[in-house]
């Protein structure tokens, strides 16, 4: 039995279809390789890993390969905007799907601004090089979180670079999705360029006893390096793998979605993993672990590979500001498809999903999802947000892998053109790991989620379940 999701009037009047199999890998891996190799990375090992955050990105890898098959049969299934939202409203009903939806826009806002974040740090070292330099009350958060502390002021004002870089991606997005596309597309080369490069010209600068001893002794602290850490970095770089759930949402902007968005999701999946291992090898074997714990981890790889390749340092440092803009703007664009889907569904005002209709897309929910991440991004430390995706992103997946066996037993008759293999297992397995891994984030990140959660549960019910679309046309037709 064909099940058909995708709603006949959307065809006509909504979102236009411009994305195939190859823009929509493009756009994953423009989504992925940001600030997870960039930042991530070096916070991991100067915090939690050391040389050994090469084991947690295998880690976080190996879960997300679960979490993408099962991603991979629910977008062929329901080619529908919304990704993991419009999936859990399919399988599991209004009131999880609501639950989220509400967490990817707090999972996707941490991201944006995090990633934003990341990028005023290159930003600045990079004016740096010419002379140039900011106030430190301009570039940097005013808050900050210590365990034993809790939050502190920094004496920063704002992070201007990194409120400058969602304005000006929220414009491009607002443009349309072929211009975000053209504009990814060039991004994708110049940063996926950058890395090969670093990675080629940086072998020869390895030190080995950099990675010496490779996982380092436990502090005493729980997640403070030894095995603990290496499971505290891989929730950490969780971080790095959100893109491939940017893909799913877009799948009314997709050519025949139920054949290319598991292709762009899983492709994009496997090309970045590899690129993450091997970065961060090259990394960690330049610099020693314990310098890496700045905004700006390549950076400090490229000082220690010395004078003679400054040029290679600017070309690097260029490649990653674009990169790390690219991220922004593909997971701003992935938002406020999310948007768009929740206020169609009417549990969100329906200007959510109003349709410019010179541009196509949904300026009012670009705004808004540009407005929270200004704020968001201006205010907080990137390790703060870091680990506030890390949890959403986890909690998610779990909630991907269950739709996935909640609707083989209930439908199994639907065809479903992408099968993740191995069923009950791949999914059970996806759910567990997800799970245990949130067990390694700090307290403060479940209470961040949990109070997020209760934010939520008030707007459903003091908005969105009287203005539900479908609970208003079951009571019509009753």
């Amino acid at each position: 039995m064909k099940a058909d999701f995708v709603d006949g009037d959307e065809e006509t009047h909504g979102l236009k279809r411009h994305l195939g199999a190859t823009q929509l890998t493009i756009i994953g891996i423009g989504a992925i390789i940001g600030a997870g190799i960039f930042v991530i990375t070096g916070q991991a090992a100067a915090s939690y890993a050391g040389p050994a955050v090469v084991i947690s990105f295998i880690i976080a890898a190996l879960i997300c390969l679960f979490t993408g098959l099962c991603y991979a049969e629910l977008a062929a299934l329901i080619p529908i905007s919304g990704g993991s939202y419009s999936y859990a409203y399919v399988a599991l009903g209004e009131f999880p799907a609501w639950i989220v939806g509400w967490t990817i826009t707090a999972q996707y806002i941490g991201c944006i601004s995090a990633v934003a974040v990341g990028w005023s740090g290159y930003f600045i070292n990079f004016l740096k090089d010419f002379g140039i330099e900011f106030s430190s009350e301009l570039v940097n958060a005013p808050l900050n979180y210590e365990a034993g502390m809790g939050w502190t002021w920094t004496g920063a004002v704002l992070n201007v670079p990194a409120i400058a870089l969602i304005i000006f991606t929220g414009i491009a997005v607002s443009i349309g999705i072929r211009a975000a596309a053209y504009f990814t597309n060039l991004m994708v080369v110049t940063k996926v360029g950058a890395i090969i490069l670093f990675v080629v010209l940086g072998i020869q600068f390895i030190i080995p006893s950099n990675w010496v001893p490779f996982i380092p002794e436990n502090t005493g602290t729980f997640g403070q390096f030894g095995w603990s850490g290496i499971f505290r970095g891989a929730g950490l770089v969780f971080f790095a793998f959100i893109g491939f759930d940017t893909v799913a949402a877009l799948a009314q902007d997709a050519k025949n979605p139920q054949r290319n968005l598991p292709r762009g999701i899983l492709a994009s999946l496997f090309i970045c993993t590899a690129a993450y291992i091997i970065t961060s090898l090259i990394l960690t074997g330049i610099a020693n672990y314990t310098l890496l714990g700045v905004p700006d981890p390549i950076s400090i790889a490229l000082k220690m590979m010395g004078s003679q390749y400054y040029w290679l340092t600017f070309i690097v440092k260029v490649a990653i500001l674009a990169g790390l803009a690219s991220v922004v703007l593909t997971v701003l664009l992935g938002q406020t498809r999310i948007l768009y889907a929740i206020g169609k569904d009417k549990l969100l005002p329906s200007v959510f999903a109003r349709i410019n209709h010179r541009t196509r897309t949904p300026i009012f929910a670009t705004l808004a999802i540009s407005a929270a991440s200004i704020i968001c991004a201006g205010l907080f430390p990137i390790q703060v947000l870091g680990e506030l995706v890390s949890m959403m992103t986890l909690f998610l997946f779990a909630v991907v892998c269950l739709g996935v066996l909640t609707l083989r037993y209930r439908h199994p008759e639907y065809h479903r053109p992408f099968k993740v293999p191995f069923v009950p297992y791949v999914p059970l397995a996806g759910m567990i790991a997800c799970v245990a891994q949130m067990c390694f984030l700090p307290l403060v990140t479940w209470a961040q989620l949990l109070i997020w959660i209760g934010i939520g549960l008030a707007v459903y019910f003091c908005y969105g379940i009287r203005h539900s679309r479908i609970r208003k046309e079951h009571s019509g037709r009753q």
